[in-house]
């Protein structure tokens, strides 16, 4: 078999009802392919597999239910537990232009001249947009990942091009003496 990475799909939360369904906080863009029944979940740090029995959307939320997880009690002794996949290295979103944060974090980060800022340290997951975490000379820059800031990425190359935008990648206090 091929290299694999474990990586983070999910957090279990409360316990919904008294049959051990549990909401899902979840962590991938992907929620159907990663918790489709009879997917086999690990529990991060542990050797402890759960397998999805059966998964609902229900206001917004996911909704799963795992074998050996039968009661209230089951479903809330298991909250706060992160759940893992191993996937294959080389495995790539089904979506053209979506990527995994794995994928990003590392790459340079170069202006559309060239010119070499930083580098992807991580990828800030907020509701509005996700941002870039870029080291410019170890200082933190966040930038807004939308194809406007970040009209090109290139796996390949190992780079992100950002937009030359004035003060794309000031600080805070740059920024407030610019005003």
């Amino acid at each position: 078999m091929g290299d694999t990475v474990e990586v983070i799909v999910g957090s279990i939360g409360k316990a919904h009802g008294v049959r051990g369904d549990v909401v899902v906080d979840v962590r991938t863009d992907e929620p159907e392919r990663r918790f489709a029944v009879g997917s086999v979940l690990r529990v991060e740090g542990t050797r402890r597999e759960l397998t999805v029995a059966r998964l609902a959307w229900h206001s917004g939320r996911l909704l799963v239910h795992f074998e050996g997880l039968d009661d209230r009690n089951a479903a809330e002794s298991a909250r706060g537990q992160v759940l893992v996949v191993d996937v294959p290295v080389d495995e790539v979103p089904e979506e053209e232009d979506e990527y995994y944060d794995r994928q990003l974090v590392g790459l340079t980060a170069v202006l559309a001249d060239g010119t070499r800022v930083g580098t992807v340290t991580e990828v800030v997951h907020l509701p509005e947009q996700d941002l870039l975490a870029i080291d410019v000379d170890g200082e933190e820059r966040l930038v807004p990942f939308v194809r406007a800031l970040v009209p090109r990425v290139s796996l390949s190359e190992k780079l992100v091009e950002l937009a030359d935008v004035p003060g794309l990648l000031a600080d805070e206090d740059e920024s407030e003496d610019a005003q």
